[in-house]
């Protein structure tokens, strides 16, 4: 299978995030890649996730209270992408070369957009439903997870959405919802089963909360600190999570 096109630009535009899986292959754990990265420990752990998130398969495979703060080593995919890498750099050499103005450079730039949202989960598109002025895409995530958005019709168009496509749902980590065992999902709602792997309490009474999904990727999302307390939410602890599709935004590969 080859790399997803939104993968390939991704870390084309983010080296950092490339030395970091370089340095997790020679370190084997992710506080010490992180410092060797010039990154902080949470802004590893960001960039892991959003990496295998987009990746067709892990490209880091990680556990907790290893050696140096949590063991981490590159699955076979990391290391592929690793050695795909080495022959982008060189094709980068070349498309440098062969640009006439500057200009460009700052076009493919503006074309190749980051975005603020926190989670980002490939998948494809598994169903397609009219529903008045808008459609409800079905996306199947992998390991038999789907969730479900609901776009404009004229989006569907200018997306080019159609059964199999590949795309990135982003989704802001304020609109993901935390349940506990005795909350109903609301009637309409994206409901996930997902394990906690981390909780990063702020200063403001509120903690991010850092979730497994069962086919591997990974959701964030924000809780209040009493919430949490109440329900002894702890690593490993199991929970659900709601989001409605209207938030659901669906962006594809260019």
């Amino acid at each position: 299978m080859s790399l997803p096109a939104l993968l390939t630009q991704h870390i084309a535009r983010r080296p950092q995030r490339i030395a970091l899986l370089q340095h997790i292959a020679e370190q084997g754990s992710i506080t010490r890649a992180a410092k060797a990265a010039g990154m902080s420990y949470k802004g590893a752990w960001d960039a892991i996730d959003e990496l295998n998130n987009l990746a067709a398969r892990p490209l880091v495979e990680r556990s907790t209270g290893g050696r140096g703060g949590g063991g981490a080593k590159l699955s076979a995919e990391g290391e592929r992408v690793l050695r795909l890498y080495q022959r982008l750099q060189a094709l980068q050499a070349e498309i440098l070369d062969a640009a006439e103005e500057t200009s460009d450079l700052d076009l493919l730039g503006r074309l190749m957009l980051r975005t603020s949202a926190r989670n980002q989960l490939q998948g494809q598109v598994s169903g397609l439903r009219r529903e008045g002025r808008h459609d409800r895409v079905s996306l199947a995530l992998g390991g038999g997870l789907e969730i479900e958005a609901l776009i404009t019709r004229d989006s569907t168009e200018r997306l080019e959405l159609t059964l199999g496509s590949t795309v990135v749902a982003l989704l802001k980590a304020g609109w993901v919802t935390l349940l506990g065992p005795d909350d109903q999902l609301e009637a309409g709602s994206n409901g996930l089963n997902a394990v906690v792997e981390e909780v990063l309490a702020d200063d403001e009474g509120a903690s991010e909360v850092r979730l497994a999904l069962g086919n591997g990727q990974t959701l964030c999302a924000f809780a209040e600190r009493a919430w949490l307390e109440q329900r002894k939410v702890h690593a490993g602890s199991a929970l659900r999570v709601q989001f409605h599709p209207s938030v659901v935004l669906l962006g594809v590969p260019v």
